[in-house]
């Protein structure tokens, strides 16, 4: 008698503790959905026949077999009642086949075409005029390209990113001051603030503009890195929580779960390119110029990259 007591008291007890982890599993699945879905933004349908589907113009990715796809990262520098501009544009193409990621920055002076503006202007200035929706469609004429999914990004953001994934190491090919921090040669190790200004400044870079997207690229790769070593669902709901006001990006939960899964290995090996072109003066407005055969091979690279 003693001992069915017993069993049945065990038998409760591993039940309970069953029902407790099975239910804390599902509270913090829930927590962590809805901290994602605080940054899930989609973009406007693209009015395209064939091309249309319900998260913002293209075909879906099929992200269980590890299918290639392109992405735009957007830094904005948002201002009190005015939208702001994109102050940085990066693109990557990702492969998951050959583990490799393609990455590269529109120079944000590049002159070209604006979707649906129908002028000629700076391509940062798509985002002012038209908003993530705009920018995408001017990267995706430009380039001759789909872009599959954006990431939208504040600098206070950028900054608390950095700092969630234990800051990024770089290399600093010389010494400069920006922003009341000092910028040593040579690897350093950045915190979210001092990152932020390795990566603005442009005036006292031999390079100019260009020498700022090397020093972007470089962040942007070491936090891809740091982030794809995220674990457990307390360092996501942690990460997704605290950049929900400053993140937007229209990768849905379902979608971030898989890329967290299948695509882990995929930074193996981050090839760095840069778009050629020269400077102009139009009206007395800089432009960066870049010709039609430039584009013509920044096109095929990516498409060799994505098999």
């Amino acid at each position: 008698m003693k001992l069915k007591l017993g069993i049945k008291i065990s038998l409760t007890v591993l039940i309970l503790m069953i029902a407790i982890v099975i239910g804390y599993a599902i509270y913090l699945y829930l927590h962590v959905k809805s901290a994602a879905d605080n940054i899930y933004e989609p973009r406007e349908p693209i009015k395209q026949v064939s091309m249309v589907d319900n998260r913002g113009g293209r075909f879906p990715i099929d992200m269980e077999n590890q299918e290639p796809f392109n992405a735009l990262i957007l830094g904005v520098d948002e201002r009190a009642n005015d939208r702001g501009r994109s102050d940085t544009m990066i693109v990557l193409s990702v492969n998951p086949a050959q583990k490799s990621v393609l990455m590269f920055n529109i120079p944000r002076d590049t002159r070209t075409s604006i979707v649906g503006h129908g002028t000629e202007d700076k391509i940062n200035h798509a985002y002012a005029f038209g908003g993530v929706n705009m920018s995408v469609q001017t990267v995706e004429q430009f380039l001759g390209v789909p872009i599959d999914y954006y990431l939208k990004v504040d600098m206070e953001g950028f900054a608390k990113v950095i700092d969630l994934v234990g800051g990024v190491d770089v290399h600093n090919p010389f010494a400069f001051e920006y922003e009341g921090h000092r910028f040593e040669k040579g690897n350093l190790h950045l915190d979210g603030e001092s990152a932020l200004g390795f990566s603005r400044m442009r005036y006292d870079d031999p390079k100019g503009d260009l020498g700022r997207n090397d020093r972007q690229r470089e962040i942007i790769k070491q936090v891809l890195k740091n982030t794809v070593q995220i674990s457990t669902v307390f360092q996501l709901e942690s990460l997704l929580g605290e950049v929900s006001e400053h993140v937007k990006t229209d990768v849905s939960f379902d979608e971030m779960k898989q890329m967290l899964s299948n695509y882990r290995n995929v930074l193996d090996h981050v090839e760095s390119i840069e778009i050629k072109g020269t400077g102009k003066k139009i009206d007395g407005v800089y432009y960066y110029m870049v010709e039609q055969s430039e584009k013509n091979r920044i096109h095929q690279l990516i498409k060799e990259h994505s098999g």
